[in-house]
């Protein structure tokens, strides 16, 4: 039972860098338009304290997390330029190492989107039911 539980942790592990690696790809100026779309968009859903399904909810409160995510990185990663993504995990191994990063702009403006669409959703029911 520890084999497994040390490799479920080496794989979040993995996952975790793997997004960092991404953030900082989409920061990179060399990456396709669509590419730098899909990355944001993954980073954003990882980070966003806010799920598709909440997680209270047993069983599938989770399993969004455990496929969209990996999902979403897999097909990051398949439209982001090897040198670049090479690059970009190289350094994103080197923060893991040093510090956790943290940049305030990216949670502020994912808190703000959200917000919005909480607003927009809550117009368009007080609409329906006026």
């Amino acid at each position: 039972m520890a084999v497994k539980r040390t490799n479920w942790k080496r794989w979040a592990r993995q996952l975790k860098q793997e997004i960092y690696a991404l953030y900082l790809a989409y920061r990179d100026p060399r990456l396709p338009w669509y590419a730098r779309l899909i990355a944001l968009s993954v980073v954003a859903y990882a980070f966003s304290p806010i799920d598709l399904i909440p997680d209270p909810i047993p069983v599938l409160g989770y399993l969004d997390d455990l496929i969209l995510i990996p999902l979403g990185v897999m097909l990051a990663v398949k439209l982001i330029p090897p040198p670049v993504l090479a690059e970009c995990r190289q350094k994103a191994q080197t923060m893991a190492a040093q510090d956790k990063p943290v940049n305030w702009a990216a949670a502020g403006v994912i808190i703000v989107v959200w917000l919005c669409l909480a607003v927009l959703v809550i117009r368009l029911i007080w609409g329906f039911v006026r």
